[in-house]
């Protein structure tokens, strides 16, 4: 293991490019040239749009290639660093790994520098969350903790402030382990379901990406899965490590699972109640889930005092169902992050009434019929909106069970014009929750830029 500063040298009097000038990049770059290291920052916006950040890095030493034509010379460069958005598949990068160009990433980089353990999450849904619980575990047995990778914080500048005692607890995203050649010594892997097929094209191709998260990994190492999920439970058979499942359905002989009204863990050193479920304070069976996974994650590092602690306390992660306020006996929430169909199932399923739905996003080519089933099933009023509003309309109206449902279909301009609709037809007692099952790239920078949106209209009523 070498430090920054040791990495860094071997990249002098090298060409570097560095793709995109995002969050997680961003910091990169900056490292780079304060090492007095050659980086060209290659970004597809026009310059325009992001100018105060682009002459930033020029006063710094960057050089820029913006625009459309960004990728054109990449192949001129002796080392790469792409943004998680762009696939190494590629055909200007494997034009560029072909000629002999190095193709790495920030977070590649991170695990080849960290010099603490680190605990690796992902899967389709419940990343967020799960990742953030276990770090609060950590922290609550007072452990100095790194949380970051795409929860939205890069670790690439704290790399050279950790020690061996640390611990980094990093999301992972099917972008940045599409070329990853490290994993976590412990990973947890949440579920799988059919996502980002429109970066991916192919289930294949996204499973493959997320099989990263284990596969490098030693046999002292520990590999977490959902026994529920049938992709995940088939993918534990190929784990080099220490293999823990977790189920909220079966009663596992080894592994956590649920039992009187409490999540139970059983190992090597016998069987023991670790929560009792009426400690869990935000919603959903999914949230169990994710409980189950962090503990399963810190089995061993974290006493079971510390995780009903936290339990007791932690209200949730925001965009993640969300309570945003109530307003004439209507509760308002959201759930931004639902940005899938499963993830909307999911929040579906963690109200007991019927709910007043708005939804439609950017198309990311993931097939809506289990949703609209789902939809006929618990909701009353859905208000679509954005790019894929005619296609959960479609779903929806050909879903078993739709004729007789009495479901009420209102199409809207935007997201204004969605809150309004809601405000308009909501009644005491109502529930309105925003799970739009689709990505926000149609109308707006991400997730949380949405959500974010929708709290200020929500709390503008």
């Amino acid at each position: 293991m070498s430090t920054t500063s040791e990495y860094f040298e071997t990249l002098r009097g090298r060409s570097i490019a560095v793709i995109g000038m995002g969050v997680s990049n961003t910091p990169l770059i900056r490292m780079l040239l304060r090492a007095e290291l050659r980086v060209t920052v290659c970004d597809k916006s026009p310059r325009e749009r992001v100018e105060e950040q682009a002459s930033e890095l020029e006063s710094l030493g960057a050089k820029l290639k913006m625009g459309p034509d960004y990728l054109s010379k990449i192949h001129k460069f002796d080392v790469i660093f792409r943004t998680p958005g762009l696939s190494p598949n590629t055909p200007e990068l494997k034009k560029a790994v072909e000629g002999g160009s190095i193709l790495t990433s920030e977070m590649e980089l991170f695990f080849k520098l960290c010099p603490c353990k680190i605990i690796g999450v992902t899967g389709s849904d419940g990343k967020t969350t799960t990742t953030t619980l276990i770090s609060e575990f950590l922290k609550e047995a007072r452990r100095n903790v790194y949380l970051g990778g795409n929860i939205g914080r890069p670790l690439l500048p704290d790399v050279d402030g950790m020690t061996a005692e640390d611990m980094a607890v990093v999301e992972l995203s099917s972008f940045q382990l599409m070329s990853m050649d490290r994993s976590p010594s412990v990973a947890v892997f949440t579920n799988l379901s059919p996502n980002h097929l429109d970066y991916h094209h192919t289930m294949e191709e996204y499973t493959q990406a997320k099989l990263n998260i284990f596969c490098h990994q030693k046999p002292e190492d520990r590999a977490i899965f959902n026994y529920d999920n049938d992709i995940t439970r088939s993918l534990s058979k190929a784990a080099v490590g220490h293999t823990m499942l977790f189920s909220r359905k079966q009663r596992l002989e080894e592994g956590v699972y649920l039992r009187d009204g409490a999540i139970w863990l059983t190992n090597n050193m016998g069987s023991r109640e670790v929560l009792p479920l009426a400690d869990i304070h935000i919603p959903g069976a999914h949230n169990i889930e994710n409980y189950m996974a962090a503990i399963a994650a810190v089995d061993g590092i974290v006493p079971d005092k510390c995780v009903r602690a936290v339990a007791q306390r932690f209200i949730g992660v925001e965009h993640r169902i969300e309570l945003v306020r109530e307003l004439d006996g209507v509760k308002y929430y959201n759930d931004s992050i639902g940005t899938s169909p499963t993830r909307t199932m999911a929040c579906l399923d963690s109200f007991e009434q019927k709910l007043i739905l708005i939804a439609g996003g950017y198309d990311k080519g993931v097939p809506f019929t289990q949703l609209g089933l789902a939809m006929v099933e618990k909701v009353k009023v859905l208000i679509l909106t954005g790019d894929t509003a005619t296609a959960i309309k479609k779903a929806v109206e050909e879903a078993e069970g739709y004729a007789e449902s009495g479901l009420q279909l209102i199409e809207t301009k935007d997201l204004a014009a969605a809150v309004s609709a809601a405000w308009e037809i909501a009644r005491e007692g109502d529930v309105v929750v925003l799970s739009p099952a689709c990505a926000a790239f149609d109308r707006f920078k991400n997730f949380m830029e949405r959500g974010k949106v929708f709290k200020q209209l929500v709390n503008a009523l």
